[in-house]
């Protein structure tokens, strides 16, 4: 029933005027209440939308649309992308995408990636898919499931046909779809911590264990930023439960000018990657964080906080149509903005927009934005009544990094005829 709805919409809307009437490629996210249903809900859609030859997309806890959330319930999405065959490519673990400009000769520019979050080397193995684009950008997340953990990846006409019996739908690994050159997108992270305290250097670490921050020992430094003391442990480990890490690698240390102006003002930008404090060791006086942390990283204490998350996710959409507006103009000057195809046309921000996809953390679902859709709803009284779909993810995927607690939105650019 709620794929024959799912039809039934998506027909109604191709037979519009300045519809398209024969899209390729359909992006397809389910709850995972319909996880073991994946296998039927794939080869329904296929069967009867024959014109789409390729899928992909994967389970989330919740999925999104135009404006609304379907947050912990069953529930499906779909949208289908007008592309020219030659303009992406579907990959999967049987079916790799291949190294830029090599293989058929379509080069890889971005990708949208789905991934199992407990999947081997994930880390490196994102890494190795965004060296595998020119632009070194991928979008996307880690799927969430109480269930089985899937990923579609379907193609009629390449190498994932007949898949070895897996019809499409994976489990494990990574997949997605590369876009060329000629598909343009503008792509922003939206954090949902907010710091506490100005950000520390990490000058003695461990693996996960940072031993000691600004010269002083972690352990300490970090109780005394939050005024509790292990001499009153209930306390303090309630306030550590709601304390999280920024963290900025080394190599992003000083990177770029605005970092210290935003964090005055609540904000983190990209370059900061949100994680758990996982365990405390008196004996070394450290702080366990759940990720490696070299020495000279950035650490900020954070807390996630709904005010901030709403302002941020504002923020960034007003990004994204300013980065829209004076595309003309930059094209004339010969300096397009990152990750835009130069050659769209002079339209309106929202006539610009071919459609979007918005990755949101699982945690940021449901009541954290204060009511029922409401994260969905700043979106698109921002961008206006856009095509969009996507999911609540266990992870987020930007760049070439694994975020936690974040929104990724990215926007296609529509090219005139």
């Amino acid at each position: 029933m709620a794929v024959a709805l799912v039809l039934a919409q998506l027909r109604a809307q191709m037979a519009l005027p300045d519809h398209a009437r024969s899209p390729a490629l359909g992006l397809l996210y389910i709850t995972d209440h319909y996880a073991q249903d994946a296998q039927d809900i794939l080869g329904f859609l296929a069967d009867e939308l024959r014109e789409v030859s390729d899928w992909v997309g994967t389970v989330g806890i919740g999925v999104s649309a135009s404006g609304v959330e379907y947050f912990d319930e069953p529930a499906l999405c779909v949208m289908l992308c007008d592309l020219k065959a030659d303009s992406y490519r579907v990959f999967s673990g049987v079916a790799p995408l291949p190294a830029s400009g090599r293989g058929d000769g379509f080069e890889a520019h971005t990708a949208l990636v789905h991934a199992d979050g407990r999947t081997p080397d994930l880390a490196e193995l994102i890494d190795e898919v965004a060296d595998r684009t020119a632009s070194g950008y991928l979008f996307g997340g880690l799927s969430a499931s109480r269930g089985p953990s899937v990923q579609f990846a379907a193609a009629r006409t390449d190498a994932l046909r007949d898949q070895g019996g897996a019809g499409g739908v994976f489990h494990g690994g990574l997949s997605g779809v590369a876009f060329g050159p000629e598909v343009g997108i503008v792509s922003r992270v939206t954090q949902g911590a907010q710091p506490v305290a100005p950000a520390f250097i990490v000058t003695a670490a461990d693996g996960n264990l940072v031993l000691a921050i600004d010269e002083q020992p972690a352990l300490e430094r970090v109780l005394d930023t939050l005024d509790v003391s292990l001499e009153q442990p209930q306390q303090a480990i309630e306030r550590l439960r709601r304390t999280l890490v920024g963290l900025t690698w080394p190599e992003h240390v000083g990177a770029g000018a605005g970092a210290a102006a935003r964090e005055q003002r609540g904000q983190f930008g990209p370059e900061v990657q949100v994680r758990h404090i996982i365990g405390l060791d008196p004996a070394r006086h450290g702080v366990a964080i759940a990720d490696q942390v070299p020495v000279g990283s950035r650490l900020a204490l954070c807390e996630r906080h709904v005010q901030a998350a709403r302002a941020d996710l504002i923020r960034i959409c007003a990004e994204i149509r300013e980065e829209l507006e004076p595309q003309l103009h930059d094209t004339a000057m010969g300096d397009a903005p990152s990750h835009v195809n130069a050659s769209a046309g002079p339209l309106d921000t929202a006539g610009r927009i071919a459609g979007a996809v918005y990755v949101s953390c699982s945690g940021r679902g449901g009541p954290h934005f204060g009511a029922p859709s409401a994260e969905l709803q700043i979106i698109r009284r921002a961008l206006g009544d856009v095509p969009l779909v996507g999911f609540f993810a266990g992870g987020e995927i930007a760049h070439r990094h694994l975020y936690g607690y974040t929104g990724v939105l990215t926007v296609f650019i529509r090219t005139p005829d």
